[in-house]
């Protein structure tokens, strides 16, 4: 069935309701495990639905911010998923006190259990009003980004299809575009303000009612990150600081050199040649069709994978008027489907998306088997691997979309991967800071983004920009607002990402088992289980990430740059 097929209609809470705790009533009377477990998919049945009927709204809504019907469906969902939760910590509860949990542990994995605790923990029904206003305040953010409208070369433009003169290779276009694009967050930096201040003080309000002694801690509990604590992520960092930030700092001069530059202006790290980006060389059409070959080439799994997701239409890929910013990749469980969201917007970054949001989606493709919700999505530090990884499984296709400027895309693609990984330390420490001093005025949290970014991107210049040099770059980052320490994620799964680059370099039969192999497991794993699934090396080991980038930078070595 297309997507546009897939029916939506709101549920009725009460009736709901009603019959939930039949359900969770009959799982606790349930006198044998067989009884139980009948028990236990029939409530499975009418959470998949509310699951369902959730995505389809948020999906749609994405699609289209400015259509009224829903827009109200979004109302809804921000104001009922709390009390949808409610109903599932009762499930939660009758399930972790089940005289049958041995049984339980042995059919659906221990990972489901400390899932399900974890959920626990974070939730009370004391905190429902609270939630709800998170959910509303989110709202506002994604309503905001939508909301920009800035005329540019003679049309009205929203933020994601400014992307194409940001990356420009004429510098004056890029210096009108970029002044533009941050003239919106400008002109509202008070709305973007106002919304993370209310998030922070709501989000330690909440931590504190569920007896937590800040939000750092509920957080990684919200995240269900069970086997890693603040202090390895903390050592993480050090790594990054003393290994990845030196080599950055040598692909920036580079970079420099390239673009016949003394110093690099923010304006211009976008752009890694003075012939400009690699050029795509084709439009979204043109992209689909080469895609659609590259995973029919590349496996009979993937081959399938990507008919299905065409076939029923579950790819919503271009940029237009009314539409969220970013990419996304999301699930629909009654019709066993991923769904694919994203805003084409003519640069490279456009390959990047159909990769990275595709390794998401494949990896649900290959975990329809696993009917309970919470573990066929894995854990966000661990489905990253699959995404990021996807991106560079998918190098020996690149030529199909790049041609003559496959060598550029690989090296930039490559160069970008080092590079992120600072900036995704960044995120997470300026969260760790802002969570465990919720109180501190919006000039202090600025003030510490910007010392942040000397320290971990030491070469970034902002030139006259004095609102981006006051440190309110991270407003464009929905993450910080609405995924609250969801972004050490993408630094632990790059790392793993890059292990996967040298795997399909040295074996690619073996390599891509291994991802297959994690990809089938689903979320029945947490994240260092599933790093061991892959043959990967941890993250957290002290010597992971000097391995990591002493391999990066022996290919770089071999690169003529200055050729490309």
């Amino acid at each position: 069935m297309k997507f546009s097929q897939f029916k939506y209609e709101r549920p009725n809470y009460d009736s709901i309701k009603k019959e939930f705790l039949e359900c969770v009533e009959d799982i606790k009377k349930s006198c044998t495990y067989e009884e139980q477990q009948e028990n236990i998919h029939k409530i499975n049945l009418l959470r998949n639905k509310i699951e369902t009927l959730s995505n389809i709204a948020s999906i749609r809504y994405s699609i289209d911010t400015l259509n009224k019907f829903y827009q109200e469906e979004k109302n809804y969902w921000d104001e009922y998923l709390p009390l949808y939760e409610e109903l599932n910590s009762y499930f939660y509860d009758v399930v972790i006190n089940s005289k049958f949990k041995c049984d339980l542990i042995k059919k659906f994995g221990k990972q489901f259990f400390i899932i399900i605790d974890y959920s626990l923990k974070s939730f009370s029904k004391d905190i429902i009003s609270e939630l709800q206003e998170e959910n509303k305040l989110c709202s506002e953010y994604t309503k905001l980004l939508a909301s920009a409208q800035i005329m540019f070369d003679g049309e009205e433009r929203n933020l994601s299809s400014m992307g194409k003169f940001m990356y420009s290779n004429c510098r004056k276009t890029r210096e009108l575009a970029n002044k533009a694009y941050y003239n919106f967050f400008e002109e509202n930096e008070s709305k973007f303000d106002d919304i993370f201040d209310k998030l922070v003080k709501l989000r330690d309000k909440i931590s504190k009612k569920l007896g937590f002694e800040d939000f750092v801690e509920l957080g990684y509990i919200r995240m269900m990150r069970s086997d890693y604590r603040e202090d390895m992520v903390e050592n993480i960092r050090k790594q990054v600081l003393k290994y990845v930030v030196p080599m950055a700092n040598e692909l920036y001069k580079k970079q420099a050199k390239r673009l016949g530059l003394e110093n690099l202006s923010y304006i211009d790290e976008d752009v890694e040649f003075l012939t400009g980006n690699a050029r795509l060389k084709g439009d979204s059409k043109y992209i689909i069709q080469n895609g659609q070959r590259m995973y029919s080439e590349l496996s009979k799994e993937t081959e399938e994978f990507f008919n299905f997701m065409l076939e029923n239409e579950l790819m919503d890929l271009e940029t237009k008027k009314g539409k969220g910013a970013g990419g996304y990749c999301t699930y629909i469980p009654d019709y066993k489907s991923p769904f694919i969201f994203s805003n084409f917007n003519q640069t490279y970054d456009d390959i990047d998306v159909l990769t990275h949001e595709a390794g998401h989606a494949f990896q649900l493709y290959m975990s329809r088997w696993i009917d309970m919700p919470e573990i066929n999505f894995p854990t966000l530090d661990s489905c990253e691997i699959h995404s990021m990884s996807m991106e560079f499984i998918t190098w020996p296709w690149m030529n199909l979309f790049f041609k003559e400027d496959t060598d550029k895309y690989k090296f930039t693609h490559l160069s970008t991967a080092v590079k992120f990984i600072p900036y995704g330390i960044i995120v997470d420490e300026f969260q760790h800071y802002v969570y465990k001093n919720p109180n501190e005025d919006k000039a202090k949290r600025k003030e510490k983004w910007r010392y942040l970014e000397k320290k971990y991107l030491p070469h970034r210049n902002y030139d006259n920009n004095s609102f981006l040099d006051r440190g309110c770059w991270w407003f464009k980052q929905g993450h910080i607002f609405k995924n609250p320490f969801y972004y050490i994620d993408y630094v632990l799964a790059q790392l793993c990402a890059l292990q996967f680059w040298k795997k399909m370099i040295q074996d690619r039969d073996a390599g891509w088992q291994d991802y297959i192999n994690i990809c089938r497991v689903g979320g029945t794993k947490s994240f260092l289980d599933i790093v061991s699934v892959g043959n990967l090396h941890s993250p957290f080991d002290n010597d992971c990430v000097k391995s990591i980038i002493g391999e990066v930078k022996s290919w770089f070595d071999e690169v003529n740059d200055s050729k490309l």
